[in-house]
């Protein structure tokens, strides 16, 4: 079954060439102009990805609309990707730490927004197929991961996390102790090195720090290794 995208984008022209683009590739794609339609269309239809403008006309712009569509059922953990201006630095920021997987600056090239694309639903795809080949559960004092649910509880109470946030969550947590760089995490989970700050890797984890820690600022789990890049830590085994 294709995957269906929604691209929520006020210019026509940008709109049409990312709808073109995803077509060509076999994705099945459309566009709306605001947040309000773009929320119809998600109350009446299932889709797979949005890819969304940061700036756009009306009472919402792209981050209300990613705050209102992570509060809808059905899209909690939908990836999102956003479309930016190169200025919109503190956008970025901000559209990552609400949630987002990804964002492009523009003007981007056709191939680098498929690429991002095709890479976001890969690292889904490769983590079912793993949930049906071997269901398991990751724990680690507090922290429960269900991977055959996908689902992650923090003291038995569920959290809500992105793809993303939980690809990242189940990646370190298999990687226990071991200290990654944040090339190597961005090569890791987003499937390329070359399109994206570093920074992207330090806003995420800080995001899921947020969700998972007692403390953010003082984390237990998920811990800065200076100079080095991050490392997941048990605190449980080190209290044995």
């Amino acid at each position: 079954m294709e995957r269906r995208i929604l691209v929520v984008e006020d210019d026509d022209d940008i709109a049409n060439k990312v709808v073109r683009a995803l077509r060509n590739e076999r994705f099945e794609a459309d566009y709306v102009r605001n947040a309000e339609d773009a929320l119809n269309r998600a109350q009446r239809e299932k889709f797979d990805m949005f890819i969304i403008d940061i700036i756009l006309p009306g009472d919402l712009d792209g981050k209300e609309l990613l705050k209102k569509l992570r509060m809808t059922e059905g899209y909690y953990t939908v990836p999102v990707i956003f479309l930016t201006a190169l200025s919109d630095e503190i956008d970025k920021v901000i559209g990552l730490e609400l949630g987002a997987d990804d964002y492009i600056t523009k003007p981007f090239s056709s191939k680098e927004l498929v690429t991002r694309v095709k890479v976001i639903f890969r690292r889904i795809d490769m983590d079912n197929k793993k949930v049906k080949e071997k269901p398991k559960k990751l724990k680690a004092k507090d922290i429960e991961i269900d991977l055959e649910r996908y689902e992650v509880k923090v003291k038995g109470k569920k959290v809500n996390l992105t793809p993303l946030e939980f690809d990242l969550l189940k990646f370190l947590m298999e990687n226990e102790g071991k200290v990654f760089a944040r090339e190597k995490l961005l090569e890791e989970l987003w499937g390329y090195d070359n399109f994206v700050d570093t920074r992207t890797v330090d806003v995420h984890i800080r995001r899921l720090r947020t969700k998972i820690e007692e403390n953010p600022s003082k984390p237990r789990y998920i811990v800065t290794v200076r100079g080095k890049g991050y490392k997941f830590v048990d605190p449980g085994k080190e209290e044995l």
